[in-house]
């Protein structure tokens, strides 16, 4: 019998081994640090160590999989994705090198045996962690959480050192009218009573008021507005942006100047939406109330990254989470689960439940 040798990348948590340990022939490593391919070192690092590799299982946002990598890595025949999409996998490449690249759909499973096998089950559909995680830290931001809960466990005095702000009634701006975007914004409606302003570049009334009708709320409950005026006038700026070229640094020193001194910014979409050395002026100069911030422009994020000492600097409230927008128990385990039932599958010459390339 062949043995196929799997290698399990940027498995932080340490969940993956379990759902792929059953699985007969398969030989498997855990490669828990992220590698960037994108550095020389990085890239002959990574080369070296997956080099012996038929398998790779590969996680979203973490090590990315271009074509320099798959060209030195002559054994590789089946890239595993968590979810249904990942702009760091060389598609093309991977076509060229004959290399099965699949993915997951993060969706409850039917079946019992899956069902028991799982610690949690994925959000329902329709319904995203991202949504949940993006309204924790605005909460927990507006409600002074991190700064008291420091403050209590670390000075004897401390109680109530500042005023907290409501969220009733304010004005949420939301950079990215799409799924991720209008559920920020229909909890903001259906549980604050906020005004909510959308804008993106092709978004137009009609298509606001048919999300807003979409997500069960009245026509009108979205108000698309122009990008200086979101800006202007939100208290709290949200962004749910797709990350391309053309969306790079869509937030810079205009933006950010926009802002109410009072205002909010969060960003649970990709670092890279924003202009990293303008935002750390304005926190450092106190510009705007606070930021929320769970991706980065460095991901993971360094020891020496200044994100890691704005207690420092930061005159602005700063409230950081390591990228755990969309990992919750559910989703991970299940993930990872049919990345095994894809294995199983390739294994007995099946076609992949969901192919990517």
């Amino acid at each position: 019998m062949t043995i196929y040798r799997l290698a399990i990348l940027d498995d932080y948590a340490g969940i993956a081994r379990q759902h792929f340990d059953q699985i007969s022939n398969l030989q498997i490593d855990d490669f828990p640090d992220t590698l960037d391919p994108a550095t020389k070192d990085g890239l002959e690092a990574l080369a070296t160590k997956l080099k012996p590799y038929h398998i790779l299982s590969t996680m979203r946002e973490r090590t990315p999989v271009p074509a320099e990598l798959m060209k030195r890595l002559p054994n590789l025949k089946l890239i595993l994705n968590a979810s249904a999409r990942n702009a760091s996998i060389d598609m093309k490449q991977a076509t060229t090198q004959g290399i099965v690249v699949t993915g997951t759909k993060g969706n409850v499973p039917t079946d019992k045996k899956s069902l028991d096998a799982l610690p949690d089950l994925p959000p329902p559909q329709g319904h995203s962690a991202v949504v949940q995680h993006g309204w924790a830290m605005l909460l927990a931001l507006m409600s002074r959480l991190p700064p008291d809960d420091y403050a209590l466990k670390t000075n004897p005095a401390a109680w109530q050192s500042g005023l907290m702000t409501s969220v009733a009634g304010k004005t949420l701006g939301i950079v990215g009218l799409g799924k991720l975007g209008i559920g920020m914004a229909k909890v903001g409606v259906l549980a604050w009573d906020m005004k909510v302003m959308a804008w993106s570049e092709n978004l137009t009334q009609d298509k606001a008021d048919a999300a807003a009708e979409a997500a069960g709320l009245p026509k009108g409950s979205f108000q698309c507005v122009s990008k200086q005026q979101l800006f202007e006038e939100a208290d709290v700026v949200s962004l749910h942006y797709v990350l391309s070229e053309r969306s790079r640094a869509m937030v810079g020193k205009q933006e950010l100047a926009w802002m109410k001194k009072t205002g909010i910014l969060i960003n649970t979409s990709r670092g890279p939406l924003i202009d990293e050395d303008a935002l750390i002026e304005v926190l450092k100069a106190g510009s705007i109330k606070g930021a929320a911030l769970d991706v980065y422009w460095e991901e993971p994020l360094s020891q020496q990254s200044p994100w890691r000492k704005t207690r420092d600097w930061a005159k602005s409230e700063v409230l950081l989470s390591p990228h755990m927008g969309y990992v919750n128990e559910g989703t991970m385990h299940r993930w990872y689960q049919e990345q095994a039932q894809t294995v199983e599958r390739w294994m007995k010459g099946e076609d992949a439940l969901v192919r990517m390339n």
